[in-house]
């Protein structure tokens, strides 16, 4: 992680919270919260994005990316990858540079990887677990 040029550290809700912050403490470097719709106390951006049952919104601060700076996501588990590839899309939009990130739990049946790989993203994982 620390080769990976990251300015900030980027985790979705709610367990990317966890392990994001923790990196990020660990690497003395910012923490960006990536919310669901309506959680925030100051004006977002946001951005929709498909679910297998329906569709939700992750928002975000803009102002707390600086343009160019480079942002590496953390989460917990990599299944299909919907919600990371939306948190990397607005990041973009908020001016980030977002080219890595990294997982404790990638299940790559699902196709998390392909998925975030097609739009820009490589993906690292502590462990996987195939189906069967």
């Amino acid at each position: 992680m620390r080769d990976s040029g990251a300015e900030a550290i980027a985790g979705m809700e709610a367990r990317g919270f966890i392990f994001g912050a923790s990196v990020a403490a660990n690497l003395a470097l910012p923490f960006l919260p990536i919310r669901k719709s309506g959680k925030l106390p100051c004006e977002t951006i946001g951005v929709d994005y498909a679910l297998e049952y329906g569709s939700d919104r992750l928002e975000m601060d803009p102002a707390s990316v600086a343009p160019g700076q480079r942002v590496a996501m953390v989460d917990d588990l990599l299944a299909t990858g919907g919600t990371a590839s939306a948190t990397a899309a607005l990041l973009r939009k908020a001016g980030a540079v977002v080219d890595r990130a990294f997982f404790v739990i990638d299940l790559p049946d699902l196709g998390g990887a392909k998925k975030l790989s097609e739009c820009g993203v490589e993906t690292a994982a502590l462990m996987e677990f195939e189906g069967d």
